[in-house]
């Protein structure tokens, strides 16, 4: 595609999540728009948020899990930029006005401490560059108008990104069995889903091997100090009323955050 039509897409999309506006898929649009675009577009709308202040604190794999590919009728995985403007703090209230049509998930969150650069990166390169895992809740959110997303959409639109609450229980990897743990998730204490980290791919780290190769491919490589969301253990929720919602990792730890109007 052409350069001036990929800043259009992303000059679109920048305003549709400032204005909290949807708008129509971009591949409707641009019907040449394929995954390599989307990047593109993607690199292009972080561009432009980071000249306004804002900073990338790490990266995100999304609709890993079957169930959330089902869901959102994906086939294949979409990744983006984690930016700090996203990253709301556990107990806080956080106003559904923010987003347009938000889901929430419940996954665990990567603490690198060495650098991780793909291609050919192993699930061993990743056990060695984690620092802490914490449980983490993402609320994604689409800029397309009732999320009707093909791959290159949701790409474009930054994986669909919403916002980031990080729990305060950081464990070692070693302390956690991370092909094999509960995950649940509540809304005012009542269980709304429930999946297992074992549907990431087998396991987290695994995906984030993923994940890692995959944007080799673009020149994009994890640093130490940034964030690694591999995906979420469950299908995601509509987050449409006010109320605490609070996700859970058995033997390990949870993470909650409240949704109030203002």
């Amino acid at each position: 595609m052409q350069t001036a039509h990929l800043h259009e897409i992303a000059a679109t999309l920048r305003q549709a999540r400032l204005s909290r506006t949807p708008v129509t898929a971009p591949s409707k649009t641009w019907q040449q728009l394929d995954a390599d675009d989307a990047f593109e577009v993607q690199r292009l709308t972080v561009e432009m948020a980071v000249a306004d202040g804002d900073r990338v604190i790490g990266y995100k794999l999304g609709n890993i899990a079957k169930a959330m590919q089902a869901a959102f009728g994906l086939d294949q995985p979409d990744y983006g930029f984690l930016l700090a403007s996203t990253v709301a703090y556990e107990g806080t209230a956080i106003d559904p006005g923010r987003f347009i049509a938000p889901f929430v998930e419940l996954e665990p969150a990567f603490l690198l401490k060495r650098p991780l650069r793909g291609p050919n990166l192993t699930v061993a390169d990743v056990i060695d560059a984690v620092e802490y895992a914490v449980p983490a809740i993402e609320i994604i959110d689409s800029r397309v108008r009732d999320w009707a997303i093909d791959l290159p959409d949701t790409l474009s639109d930054n994986g669909s990104t919403g916002a980031v609450i990080f729990g305060g229980t950081p464990r070692r990897i070693t302390d956690l069995r991370l092909s094999d743990t509960r995950g649940t998730l509540r809304f005012n204490g009542e269980p709304v889903m429930s999946g297992n980290t074992k549907n990431i791919l087998g396991n987290p780290l695994s995906a984030t091997a993923w994940l890692c190769n995959r944007l080799a491919a673009y020149g994009v490589e994890f640093e130490p100090g940034q964030v690694i969301l591999p995906g979420s253990c469950l299908e995601a929720v509509r987050m449409s009323t006010a109320g605490t919602w609070s996700g859970e990792f058995a033997d390990w730890g949870s993470v909650e955050f409240d949704v109030t109007p203002t």
